[in-house]
């Protein structure tokens, strides 16, 4: 008996995942609601658990193959069975780590977000392998992420599946044998592990393969020295990325709100010197200890009194019944570049929070973002954003609405200025704020008043005490 996993729908309607990377491999034994790979959506990373108990016989897609919703990913054999040969377990994928981009850590930042490495692989054809599906079983386990996606599964009787192979040129090959370590290694020394002659036990590629395999070879100056000068073409000049995952969600995102919604942005130029100050000293408060204490927290905490003061900017358009629905809550979404795109998380009914509560949930939140874990929730259902370009030294900007959202407020960079201070020229923190927001909802009076605020209590953060 061979059970069939299928991928399963992770997210609202989403219809096609990119296995970022697998947990197991041919011959473990799998049980119940383990982990299995982790993959990536248009919104999300989420780790897949299985619904059953067995042995590992076959993982269909290598990592970074995208995959279509309700595709078997993985085969599983019953808990009674025997674990693959050795060289099967090792041919079954081609398990090649992704890269990320080195040098460059997650940020809270609005655009300008870094390019992820992870290459797009050939879909294999399932009918090739001989997989005859006899019957479904319903249901599944609820997706890792808390979504509640089923897990779509098919048992089959035919056996097992042949090993898999790579297609080049129309030519089927044999799959170098080699551990994912070992392929990893290859992959950060550029060197394609086709062309590495093999000194393991049953044909398997070792380390010191690899590493021979870049050694110099005989007469390398001559070589060099000999070789005519590659001719520059036009692919040479050019690199194609293919947009995926998070960055094609974006970008139709962004395309979609640009051409929807009537974009009216405003800007403010303000003196933030007393909200730096209070900045310091709150990260002396011992009420503050181990939070994440910076301009940002005051920020979102500025916005959300000017949204209690203007309580109608919380709101959304509903299109199909013309109708402009009122929120009675804040749900703020802080956005955030991470190697695989942009993505816009927020902190559920912020509005509800105190300053060392909201301080807690924004840590979360950047902590999150940066390892990647981020779920389609966490992203789902905000009324408004914060963009924070001023990390990268922006004066300002005009940033886009997140599609369904009344405003989104950038920072600007935070730095001294020469400003006339009770009376005198005197260097100052200075910042600018621009307001981006949705002109069917917010006319320019009520986005006026917002921006207004926030600009006020930042310059007078005792505000927030006699506004709150």
């Amino acid at each position: 008996m061979v059970y069939e996993f299928k991928l399963p729908d992770v997210g609202e309607g989403l219809t096609e995942a990119e296995i970022l990377k697998w947990f197991v491999a041919p011959g473990d034994v799998v049980s119940d609601g383990q982990v299995v790979c982790e993959v990536e959506t248009a919104k999300a990373a989420v780790e897949l658990p299985i619904p059953f108990d067995g042995v590992v016989r076959e993982l269909r897609f290598a990592e970074g193959t995208t995959v279509d919703v309700g595709q078997v990913i993985i085969t599983v054999g019953g808990a009674g069975e025997s674990a693959p040969e050795p060289a099967a377990e090792v041919e079954a994928v081609e398990a090649v780590e992704a890269e990320e981009p080195q040098g460059r850590q997650p940020v809270l930042v609005g655009y300008g977000v870094a390019e992820s490495s992870t290459k797009r692989r050939a879909r294999k054809d399932d009918s090739a392998r001989g997989v005859v599906p006899t019957r479904s079983a319903p249901g599944g386990p609820a997706a890792h992420n808390g979504e509640g996606a089923a897990a779509a599964f098919t048992t089959v009787t035919n056996g097992t599946a042949a090993p898999t192979t790579v297609v080049s040129n129309g030519t089927t090959i044999p799959r170098p044998l080699a551990k994912p370590p070992v392929r990893k290694l290859a992959k950060d020394l550029g060197v394609d592990l086709a062309t590495v002659t093999p000194s393991g036990p049953d044909g398997i590629i070792t380390r010191e393969d690899v590493h021979a395999a870049v050694e110099p070879a005989p007469e390398p100056e001559a070589a060099v020295q000999e070789a005519a000068p590659a001719p520059v073409t036009a692919d040479a000049r050019e690199t194609r990325v293919p947009v995926k995952g998070v960055r094609k969600a974006t970008a139709q995102a962004m395309v979609g709100s640009a051409f929807t919604a009537p974009h009216v942005t405003e800007f403010v130029t303000v003196d933030v010197t007393r909200t730096m100050k209070l900045v310091e000293e709150l990260k002396a408060d011992k009420e503050m200890q181990g939070l994440r204490v910076n301009p940002l927290l005051l920020v979102a905490k500025a916005l959300l009194v000017a949204i209690k003061r203007n309580p109608d900017v919380s709101a959304a358009w509903d299109e199909a019944n013309q109708e402009i629905v009122q929120k009675h809550y804040v749900n703020l979404g802080i956005a955030a570049a991470t190697p695989r795109g942009l993505i816009v998380p927020n902190i559920k009914d912020a509005h509800a929070k105190t300053l060392p509560q909201l301080a807690e949930a924004l840590g979360a939140l950047v902590s999150t973002a940066r390892e990647g874990k981020t779920s389609p929730a966490a992203m789902q259902g905000g009324t408004v954003t914060i963009t924070n370009v001023g990390v990268f030294g922006v004066d300002t900007g005009t940033p886009i609405l997140n599609p369904g959202e009344s405003a989104i407020l950038a920072v600007g960079a935070i730095k001294p200025q020469p400003w006339v201070h009770k009376g005198k020229v005197k260097p100052r923190q200075v910042t600018t704020l621009a307001l981006s927001f949705d002109h069917r909802l917010v006319d320019g009076e009520l986005g006026s008043k917002v921006l207004a605020d926030v600009a006020a209590i930042l310059e007078q953060p005792k505000r927030l005490i006699t506004w709150a």
